[in-house]
């Protein structure tokens, strides 16, 4: 009965007028942002983080994760129509998905992606009703010790999650370590890496960081190689699936929901991971192999089902452990640190409104987007068209208000500004920036709970292998590293040996 009682109460607070509003506005923008190639919504939260300051801490939430699950569906619009994805989790779907529109069913290929979004929507929200609370109550059990073991293993997990170069990421985890110690230390007093700026005195700002990283980053290297979009179809028609069709995308549907969700809890996973995996499941036990890169509907149903499950069910471990398996999660923790609110277990006993009312405005949301969407498939085409270097201007002066609105600091600005290009260089050398943003974020809360632990124990370091649940998180971390370093090791080794002979 409990959890009949929680959804109650998330109804009562996703289903106000405000909260369905602000949920409305997510998933529209989450849509268009998906549409248009390049921005993404990692990208796309960073530069509204500003927005949601100023509204009550449910209402900036539902907003933020309807722009994430609702960039989903829309990625899978422009892969279908244009072959250009989005979503970097959409990337899958062109492959048939086009193919489809080449042979006169995109109205059927776009149809399937909003059916399978919307199941896969269903089920990963229910898995996040029913098992959340029983691991936010475990987490209820942890100290400064365990606190301090699990932001390591957050870390670890964002090495996992990293692309490219393994020394990339531990110098990216480093970094965001240093810039979340700059600021006044809290237990002395002291300014730290302030260098006599009395800005930095409460330390970098974290909206400044991810809007010139994610935001301005992305926007430089996106003008630099910006695409032509030749758009497949100007009016989309037969959208309803055949009874065959019906045959052929239920049992995807149903795996790569099933896919999706188990891989979006995982670090590292999330919908890319998960789409990936569909689609190589789906080829797998297919009856029809040779189809697939040719119009197959399972290679649409499959991947968009678990991208959508992916993407909901990687709110379980941010919202319960404040630990994110992706940078959107990241973000998202940080939305909440703006709020002042402590990510982590404490949420669902301290704030039940927010924690479920989040919960239920997911299943409202997808219902928003089925309805919402495909109605609106000649809207999305026209936005489709729209070139890139119409759209960066707006994207910028966007950024620079909205940044400046938080403090009205000019500094905030240059903040952006150096971060934009550091986002921009990093992007030019292969440094994923994720782990940055994770380190800047779990760096002063480690910090915290080790000084913590520390003094708890009088100054026994031993304490972190004593304590079971410390010692548990710590050997996983450990496996995690060795299972990332390992093959790395084991190829630079490889290359060694063929220069040699």
């Amino acid at each position: 009965m409990d959890i009949l009682s929680n959804l109650a109460l998330g109804l009562d607070t996703a289903l106000t007028w405000s909260n369905l509003l602000y949920c409305l506005i997510g998933v529209f923008l989450g849509t268009a942002i998906g549409v248009l190639p390049g921005l993404g919504a990692v990208a796309t939260i960073a530069i509204l983080l500003p927005i949601t300051f100023g509204l009550p801490p449910v209402s900036a939430l539902i907003m933020l994760a309807g722009i994430y699950y609702g960039a989903q569906y829309g990625g899978s619009t422009t892969a279908i129509l244009v072959n250009l994805p989005g979503e970097s989790s959409s990337v899958v779907t062109a492959l048939d998905g086009h193919q489809m529109a080449r042979n006169g069913r995109a109205g059927v290929a776009l149809a399937t992606a909003a059916i399978g979004s919307f199941f896969a929507g269903t089920v990963s929200t229910l898995l996040l009703a029913l098992f959340a609370p029983p691991l936010a109550d475990l987490a209820l059990q942890f100290g400064p010790v365990e606190y301090f073991s699990l932001m390591v293993l957050g870390l670890v997990a964002s090495i996992v999650l990293a692309k490219g170069s393994l020394l990339h990421a531990l110098a990216m985890i480093a970094l965001g370590l240093l810039l979340g110690m700059i600021g006044t230390d809290v237990n002395s007093g002291a300014q730290r890496y302030t260098f006599g700026m009395p800005e930095l005195a409460d330390g970098i700002g974290f909206v400044a960081v991810a809007m010139g990283i994610f935001g301005l980053g992305e926007v430089v290297g996106n003008l630099e190689d910006e695409k032509s979009r030749t758009v497949m179809m100007k009016r989309v028609t037969g959208l309803m699936p055949s009874r065959e069709d019906w045959k052929r995308i239920l049992g995807p549907i149903f795996r790569g929901t099933a896919l999706g969700s188990i891989l979006g809890i995982l670090p590292g996973g999330g919908a890319l991971l998960a789409s990936f995996a569909s689609y190589a499941l789906e080829k797998k036990v297919s009856r029809r192999p040779q189809e697939f890169g040719k119009g197959a509907i399972e290679g649409v149903a499959g991947p968009e089902s678990a991208n959508n499950a992916g993407a909901q069910t990687s709110f379980i471990p941010m919202l319960t452990l404040g630990i994110p398996s992706n940078p959107v999660m990241a973000l998202m923790i940080g939305a909440l640190i703006i709020q002042g609110i402590q990510p982590g277990p404490a949420i669902m006993t301290q704030q039940p409104d927010l924690f479920w009312g989040i919960i239920v405005s997911m299943w409202v949301g997808n219902v928003m987007l089925l309805f919402l969407n495909l109605p609106l498939i000649g809207l999305w085409v026209r936005m489709i068209s729209v070139p890139y270097h119409f759209l960066f201007p707006a994207i910028l002066v966007f950024c620079a208000i909205g940044v400046f609105s938080l403090n009205n600091s000019t500094f905030d600005v240059y903040v952006m500004a150096v971060f934009g290009l550091l986002g921009y260089l990093f992007r030019k050398v292969g440094c994923e920036p994720a782990p940055m943003l994770l380190g800047f974020i779990l760096g002063p809360m480690m910090e915290e709970f080790l000084r913590r632990a520390l003094l708890l124990s009088h100054g026994d370091a031993a304490v972190f292998v004593t304590r079971p649940l410390s010692a548990a998180l710590l050997a996983i971390s450990a496996l995690l590293l060795a299972a990332v370093v390992l093959p790395a090791v084991r190829n630079t080794r490889e290359v060694a040996f063929q220069e040699e002979g």
